[in-house]
């Protein structure tokens, strides 16, 4: 049995520990917070931009640009995997990389060369212990990254994509639905698939021309999709870290009342030992 002492410095560890996630869990719920308010800030822009290039869908067949390419068969798909630099966040960087894995496999499957892009630590080492090479590696992002960041990837994929290097773009993420509910999901960037709806309207004015409106707006749909997906998997890691940290915070505490109670059974034990003694040392003199 533990000593009374052993018992007492294991309470003080435990409460140091409490300390650190109850901080980790305050930290990650402001993080969450504001990045969830640039989501839903962001979400007006990029419905809108959907919505007219949607309107013009109808025009696929009369503008010419490489961004519009459709192949009749995918070769070669570029694959963007986003996870964290970093630990302590429950599972979601497993769940996205045993999804991204199995996306991988699926292509492969399909007689696909799969082109891997990743972000993120924890998913640079895991495709690294899993044998697959990655192309190109970023651990820069972070909860302050944006729009500078989601530009620089929708150059890549673009120049790739017209350039007939890839012919398909996809990103593998976390997506954030309400500070509830977050899925980890395979989003399809590039070849553009318009929704359909919609078509342009006799009654409306595009200035210079509805052509023109379209092929500069395609790069900019491109841009919000990755903007969208950095920001949700953002979001989403502070959640997943701060319902991680409450968890250990709530286990230490429950750990804390188990060890103060062995403490003070132990305590009382010793105590009533010596009360013993001393009867019996009394006895003993009489």
């Amino acid at each position: 049995m533990a000593t009374p002492r052993e018992i007492k410095k294991r309470i003080n560890s435990v409460k140091n520990t409490k300390k650190i996630t109850r901080t980790m869990e305050m930290v990650s719920t402001a993080k969450s917070k504001k990045i969830s308010d640039r989501v839903n800030a962001s979400h007006p822009f990029s419905n809108k931009i959907k919505e007219l290039v949607s309107s013009l869908a109808s025009l696929g067949g009369v503008v010419h640009s490489p961004y519009l390419r459709r192949p009749e068969k995918i070769k070669t798909v570029a694959l963007l995997i986003i996870t964290a630099n970093r630990g302590l966040c429950g599972g979601y960087n497993s769940n996205v990389n045993r999804l991204a894995k199995a996306k991988v496999a699926e292509w492969k499957k399909a007689g696909v060369n799969v082109r891997l892009f990743i972000v993120g630590k924890k998913g640079i080492s895991f495709f690294k212990f899993a044998g697959e090479k990655a192309e190109k590696t970023y651990t820069h992002l972070d909860d302050k990254s944006g729009y500078k960041e989601a530009e620089e990837f929708a150059d890549l994929f673009l120049g790739l994509f017209a350039k007939e290097e890839v012919d398909a773009v996809e990103v593998v993420s976390t997506v954030y639905y309400s500070s509830a509910s977050q899925k980890p999901e395979v989003t399809r960037i590039l070849p553009f698939e318009p929704t359909g709806e919609g078509s342009v309207s006799d009654m409306m004015v595009y200035e210079p021309s509805p052509e023109k409106v379209l092929e500069s707006l395609l790069p900019l749909v491109v841009k919000t999709a990755f903007l969208k997906a950095i920001l949700e998997a953002n979001c989403s890691e502070q959640i997943a870290r701060r319902i991680a940290m409450k968890s250990a915070t709530d286990a230490a505490s429950e750990m804390i009342k188990l060890l103060t109670r062995g403490y003070n059974r132990v305590r009382q034990a010793k105590i009533t030992q010596e009360i013993s003694e001393i009867v019996a040392g009394a006895d003993s003199l009489n």
